[in-house]
Formats: C-alpha cells, structure tokens, sequence
C-alpha cells in the first residue's frame, strides 16, 4: 500500500474541449468565423494529441505524462496571452512605421525647401563671382599701373 497513487486523470471527451474552448475564446476579437472556428478547432485537437502522446510516453519510457482540466485551461490563457503579446508588438511597429512615416514626409520637405535655397545662394554666388572676378581686374590693371610707377620712381 506503501508508495501508490490512484489515477484520478480521466480524459476529457472532445465534445467537452470544443465547449470550454468556445465558451473562453468568445470574447476575444478572432476576426471572421471562419478563423474562430478553426482556433477553437485546433484547442482540443491539440489536446487530444498530448494525451495521445502521453500514452505512447507511457508505453515506450514507462513514465506518465499528465494532462489535466488545468493544463486544458492554461493552453487556452496561454494562446490569449501570446496573441495579445503579438498584436501589441504589431500595434507598436504599426505606430513607428507611421511616425517614420511621417518623420520622412517632414525631411523630404525640409530638403526641397534646403534646395530652393541652396539654388538661390548659388546664383547669389555667382553673381558675387563675377563682381569679384571683375574687381580682381580692375585692381590687377592698377596693381600694374602701380608697378609701372614704382619701377619708374
């Protein structure tokens, strides 16, 4: 008697899984029916197959693997839980891409505003060539004047 444990595990039926499953993922935005049907679908079946497994565990290692009502339940919170996580993660690189966006739109008109500017410096800039170009002569041709006149003192 020493050292014995009852198996108080029975397996649930399908039917039972596809009803809790449905009943806890009513709530949740799942989009069209046809994608609910099949998560709420996929729940038990996933479950029915950890039990299939834990029975060929059972066979092949001799050691018992347990799948209980709780663990049917925390398979559940867990895929809220993760799709929440993934929708936020979507919700935040959804957000950055539209303010880098938004970022670009900005710089895209700073710089053609920069280049609007920069071509007026330009022509601004070569007017100011020119005008030193031409003073540059002038003082070249004084400048040889003034060498003339020193060299003659």
């Amino acid at each position: 008697m020493n050292c014995t444990v009852i198996d108080w595990f029975q397996p649930w039926p399908y039917e039972a899984l596809f009803n809790v499953a449905k009943s806890f993922l009513e709530p949740i935005d799942l989009g069209e029916d046809k994608v609910r049907d099949a998560v709420v679908k996929f729940m038990p079946y996933s479950f029915t197959v950890v039990n299939d497994l834990g029975l060929k565990l059972l066979e092949q290692e001799r050691r018992y693997a347990y799948t209980t009502p709780k663990s049917f339940l925390e398979l559940i919170s867990l895929f809220t839980n993760m799709l929440q996580q993934k929708r936020d993660a979507l919700e935040k690189n959804k957000e950055r891409y539209e303010t880098g966006l938004v970022k670009l739109k900005e710089t895209a008109e700073q710089v053609s505003v920069i280049e609007v500017e920069v071509k007026l410096k330009q022509v601004e800039a070569e007017a100011k060539k020119k005008e030193a170009d031409a003073f540059a002569e002038v003082v070249g041709r004084e400048k040889d004047k003034v060498e003339k006149e020193n060299n003659k003192a």
